[in-house]
């Protein structure tokens, strides 16, 4: 399979996922999904191959400056590599939001537009929820 076809696996399976968690939170595939962390587990199963493959062409990476870090993401294998750790630690961000909103009781409603923009653009979207979560938990404490 090539870089590009992994690619677009990747991202197909991530993007289900996060549908699933939008619009059906409450189906019992969609629980099992999120409970066991499969998706995240197959996103970090083809993660540590193609950092394997990287280190293997291209040695060990260098994360000591900004310059060495832009270099890695000129090698085809280390940005497949990179591009796979966002999805799988976004989506874990995200699967964390959705189980901490049920805890809090916030709707779903409120926390679609929090995993969308976790999805789109990650912190923004942890950011929101994180104010939305404090908010509620500061209206708990003051009833």
């Amino acid at each position: 399979m090539t870089p590009t076809q992994v690619f677009s696996i990747a991202g197909l399976i991530t993007t289900l996922m996060w549908i699933l968690m939008i619009f059906l939170p409450k189906w019992k595939v969609t629980k099992y999904l999120i409970n066991f962390k499969i998706i995240p587990l197959i996103l970090s199963f083809i993660y540590a191959i193609y950092i394997f493959l990287s280190i293997k062409i291209n040695g060990m990476p260098d994360f000591g400056s900004l310059t060495s870090v832009m270099k890695l993401f000129t090698k085809e294998n280390a940005v497949l590599a990179g591009w796979i750790h966002y999805l799988a630690f976004d989506l874990i961000i995200g699967m964390w939001m959705l189980n901490a909103s049920k805890k809090l009781n916030i709707h779903q409603l409120i926390i679609a537009p929090c995993l969308f923009l976790t999805f789109m653009f990650g912190p923004i979207g942890f950011l929101l929820f994180f104010i939305i979560k404090i908010t509620k938990q500061n209206k708990i404490q003051c009833s």
